[in-house]
């Protein structure tokens, strides 16, 4: 299999922009409050967001902790202008935490219409959150964790163990035949007509390129010959980093699908997928997701249009 070289895509949440200050997470009193700290609040998936003058969404940063005497973890962000930025996952609102009107916004249906130098801290406060809120028992012996490290380590207070924050990597790819027609295919589980370009996890001990001819022979019975790499994402829903490819396979064919994974799979030209979309037979992926991108890539402009 050839390993091609190729520009990179660029996707919503691509874009980073802040200190992430690495090197100050250890440090005294980082998270303490104080003039130069403000919060950025999460829940399950949303940011909390504010709209400006021209319709853009900005994260909410507040001044005030936002924790209400809870104990929920802070995780230091990094900085931007001077202030420290801290990351809160808040519950669901309860007699003891309300909610005082803000505007929390799932980051998957909104992430387009985000300021782009928002887009960093938006997806790391989603990624962080969603760990501290399903990592709460050691896993070697079920001890209470406790934050460390501004909030990036969690360490047990019966063994001593350090656990860190887990990224799953993913490949995504375009596959095209020698027509150059695309592969586009309906999940099992997706929900009706909703279709994308095919996707699954790296295995232990895997490159990324064999990831791809693995994953596209499982799930379809296609050979691909080349691949291309043009650019990662950060998919913090709740921990994925996808890692976007074009990929041919000239032979075609017909597909085999695999069963219980793939319920429908077709190669589909321009004007085909045109035709599908105008009658409303397919959806694709939204405008923040990779395999958007994907999509778009090959079709030459935003298949919206």
């Amino acid at each position: 299999m050839a390993i091609l070289r190729g520009t990179h895509l660029r996707t919503p949440l691509t874009p980073h922009t802040s200190d992430r200050d690495a090197l100050e997470r250890g440090k005294v009193g980082i998270l303490d409050p104080g003039e130069d700290a403000r919060y950025l609040v999460t829940r399950a998936g949303a940011v909390a967001v504010r709209e400006d003058e021209q319709g853009t969404l900005r994260v909410e940063l507040e001044s005030e902790d936002p924790r209400e005497g809870t104990m929920q973890p802070l995780v230091l962000l990094g900085r931007r202008d001077g202030l420290r930025i801290l990351a809160v996952e808040l519950p669901a609102p309860s007699a003891e935490l309300d909610d005082p009107g803000r505007d929390l916004r799932d980051l998957r249906r909104v992430a387009e219409h985000l300021a782009e130098d928002d887009a960093d801290l938006a997806a790391a406060a989603t990624a962080m959150g969603a760990w501290h809120r399903s990592m709460r028992c050691c896993p070697l012996c079920g001890g209470a964790l406790e934050p460390e490290q501004a909030g990036w380590v969690l360490r047990c207070r019966e063994d001593g163990t350090e656990q860190f924050p887990r990224t799953d990597p993913a490949v995504i790819m375009a596959v095209r035949d020698g027509q150059d027609r695309l592969l586009l295919a309906r999940n099992a589980h997706f929900r009706g007509a909703f279709h994308s370009v095919l996707a699954g996890f790296v295995e232990p001990g895997e490159s990324l390129e064999n990831a791809v001819e693995r994953e596209v022979a499982e799930e379809v019975g296609v050979r691909v010959t080349e691949v291309q790499y043009v650019g990662s994402q950060p998919w913090p829903f709740p921990r994925s980093l996808m890692l976007g490819y074009r990929a041919w396979a000239p032979e075609g064919g017909e597909l085999t699908l695999q069963e219980d994974e793939i319920a429908e799979a077709h190669w589909y030209t321009r004007e085909e997928l045109a035709e599908e979309l105008a009658a409303g037979t397919i959806e694709l992926p939204g405008p923040a997701s990779m395999g958007r991108a994907l999509i778009d890539d090959w079709y030459g402009r935003s298949a919206d249009a």
